[in-house]
């Protein structure tokens, strides 16, 4: 991984760190004992930041047609994923913890 991808990758999970009040997890990924890229919400996150090679997720969660609050994903033989926007997240977030 070059310079330029490791700095866009910091500054994501920097942001999303401040986006959830959490906390960025340091030398995350570069050293045993230092898993997940950030703490927060009672979880830990892996961030993930691609240019454009996530766009067929964001076209089924912010289809205007459909408003989806949630999409559910499956893959052959693996555990179901949930994809929704972070706004939603922590609405019900908060939902939970009232």
């Amino acid at each position: 991984m070059g310079k330029s991808q490791r700095d866009k990758g910091m500054r994501r999970e920097r942001e999303f760190a401040k986006l959830i009040n959490g906390l960025r997890v340091p030398l995350s990924g570069a050293q045993e004992g230092y898993a997940n890229d950030v703490k927060g919400l009672g979880l830990e996150w892996e961030v993930k930041a691609r240019k454009t090679g996530f766009k067929t997720l964001y076209d089924w969660v912010l289809d205007e047609r459909e408003n989806p609050d949630a999409l559910a994903l499956k893959v052959d033989h693996q555990p179901w994923l949930v994809v929704m926007t972070l706004d939603k997240f922590l609405e019900m977030k908060g939902k939970v913890e009232e």
